[in-house]
C-alpha cells in the first residue's frame, strides 16, 4: 500500500534554469513522509516529548527527469523493509505517470540518548 501526497512547484523551489533545485527534492519527500506518519495516527510532537524521534539513517536518490515552476508532483510514499528499529522506505515524486526522482530512505526511532529504540506500533503495523 501507497500513499500520495500532492505538491506543487513554486517560483522558491527552482535555480536559474528553472528547474526544481536537487535539494528541494528532498523537501517534498520529507514533508510527505510527515503526512504519511500524521495519516498513521503517529503525533511526532508527542513522540519528542515523550524522548523519541525519527532520523534519517540513509538516502540514496535518483534523479531522473526535471521538474519545472507549476509542475503538479505527487510523492508516492512505501515501506519498503523494516525491523524493529529501523525502516525503509520507497519514495518517488511524480509528474501524471512520469517518475522525476526516486530514493530509498532509512529511517530509524532514536530515544533521549541517541540510542535505536523500537519504531511505534502504528509504524511497525504500516
Amino acid at each position: 500500500m501507497s500513499h500520495l501526497f500532492p505538491c506543487e512547484v513554486y517560483y522558491e523551489d527552482t535555480d536559474l534554469s528553472g528547474f526544481v533545485y536537487h535539494a528541494n527534492y528532498l523537501k517534498f519527500i520529507e514533508r510527505a513522509r510527515s503526512a504519511w506518519v500524521a495519516g498513521l495516527g503517529v503525533d511526532q510532537n508527542a513522540m519528542r516529548e515523550a524522548g523519541l524521534v525519527f532520523a534519517v539513517r540513509r538516502i540514496e536518490a535518483d534523479f531522473l527527469a526535471p521538474a519545472r515552476l507549476g509542475d503538479a508532483l505527487e510523492v508516492e510514499t512505501r515501506v519498503a523493509s523494516q525491523t524493529a528499529a529501523r525502516m525503509v522506505l520507497a519514495q518517488r515524486v511524480l509528474r501524471g505517470d512520469v517518475a522525476l526522482f526516486e530514493a530509498q530512505v532509512t529511517l530509524v526511532a532514536m530515544g533521549t540518548g541517541g540510542r535505536p529504540v523500537r519504531l511505534p506500533e502504528a509504524l511497525r503495523r504500516a
